[in-house]
């Protein structure tokens, strides 16, 4: 009787033991997703970041080029000397 209720003990002990394991791994699996979801966010971050900072050196390379000068001036709404600045107000 002895040895049936050892083997009996083992069993629960290892089915005890296979539960934790598998709830174990469910709340990893869940970390690994959240996670990844998390990393892929950063990287769009990242890469809108990158785009801006690309846009800024060009914008500091090219910050005396007469063309984008006049570019960005128009842009702030100056116009040359005896030009007219028509507005459309139909829209």
């Amino acid at each position: 009787m002895r040895f049936k209720r050892a083997g009996f003990l083992t069993k629960i002990v290892v089915l005890a033991l296979l539960i934790y394991m598998a709830t174990t791994l469910l709340e990893l699996r869940g970390q690994i997703q959240t996670t990844q979801v998390q990393r892929d966010a950063l990287a769009q971050q990242v890469a809108g970041q990158q785009a801006k900072n690309q846009e800024l050196t060009d914008a500091i390379q090219h910050k005396d080029d007469p063309e984008t000068l006049e570019r960005v001036a128009r842009e702030k709404g100056y116009v040359k000397q005896n030009e007219v600045l028509f507005f459309d107000v139909a829209n």
